[in-house]
């Protein structure tokens, strides 16, 4: 049981190895992404609400006759 506790610090060292490989965006790019992402989310957010309202409004009414 105890041998697996002694794995733990290579596993950390490896996870750190790994992570310098990593090729990070830069802040300009990030910005972009996240601002695509808000326009989008926007967006979708309020076609779905639309649908939604649509299909109440559809069904209310056929089921009031």
């Amino acid at each position: 049981m105890f041998s697996k506790f002694k794995k733990i610090p290579q596993f950390f060292r490896e996870i750190r190895e790994e992570l310098k490989k990593v090729s990070w965006s830069s802040k300009n790019d990030l910005k972009g992404a996240v601002i695509v992402v808000i326009c989008m989310l926007t967006f979708l957010t309020m076609y779905i609400w639309l649908v939604d309202v649509g299909l109440s409004k559809l069904i209310h009414s056929l089921l009031q006759g």
